[in-house]
C-alpha cells in the first residue's frame, strides 16, 4: 500500500509506531503556530494510535494514519475517516492532512490529497468532507483549487490565540471509475 514518486523518492504509506515522533512534530507545529490544527495544547503519542500493534498490521482498523516521506524523512501526515461511525454513512469520508511548512506550495499537499482520494475510492466512498478554520486562508484556497465547494459554516465556533474563528466545511464528490 505504498505509492512512490520515482523522481523525488516520495513515498506515501500507512503510519507505523516508529513514525509517531515525526508525526507529533508536524501536528504540534501547527498547534503552536497556526489555525490549521484547532487544539491549543500540543498532543502526545496517544493522539496517533496507528493501525499497527507491535509492528503488525491490525486488519480490523480500515482507517489508518498515513505518512508522506521524502528521502526517508516524514514530511506530511494524513487521515481518512468515516464522517459518522454508522453503516449508512460509510460512503462519506472526512480528510485531514498536514505538511511540514517548508514543503508547502511545492505540490506535496496535492499529492497527499490525491492519494487520500484514491484510498477513499477503494473504500467505496462517494464524497469527501474537510473542515478548515476561517483563519487558515491557504487551506481555504487549497480546497477550492482542488474541487471542493464550501457546504457549511459554523460561525465563531472556536477560539485560538484569543481570537474567534469559523469552521468552514467543504465537500468534494469523487468521480466514478
Amino acid at each position: 500500500m505504498q505509492e512512490r514518486d520515482q523522481l523525488k523518492s516520495l513515498v506515501i504509506r500507512e503510519a507505523t509506531p516508529q513514525d509517531t515522533q515525526e508525526m507529533l512534530e508536524i501536528f504540534n507545529y501547527y498547534i503552536d503556530n497556526s489555525f490549521a490544527a484547532y487544539l491549543e495544547t500540543p498532543v502526545g503519542p496517544e493522539f496517533f494510535k496507528t493501525s499497527h500493534d507491535e509492528g503488525e498490521t491490525n486488519k480490523s482498523e480500515p482507517y489508518p494514519f498515513y505518512v508522506m516521506e521524502e528521502d526517508n524523512r516524514v514530511i506530511g501526515i494524513g487521515a481518512l475517516r468515516p464522517y459518522l461511525p454508522f453503516p449508512n454513512f460509510q460512503h462519506t469520508g472526512v480528510l485531514s492532512y498536514f505538511i511540514l511548512p517548508e514543503y508547502t506550495r511545492k505540490g506535496q499537499g496535492t499529492k497527499l490529497l490525491d492519494f487520500l482520494c484514491q484510498e477513499a475510492k477503494k473504500k467505496n466512498m462517494k464524497n469527501l468532507l474537510a473542515n478548515v478554520s476561517s483563519k487558515n486562508q491557504a487551506s481555504l484556497n487549497f480546497h477550492l483549487k482542488h474541487g471542493f465547494a464550501e457546504c457549511g459554516r459554523f460561525k465563531d465556533a472556536g477560539t485560538k490565540f484569543g481570537k474567534y474563528f469559523d469552521i468552514v466545511w467543504f465537500q468534494k464528490f469523487l468521480e466514478e471509475g
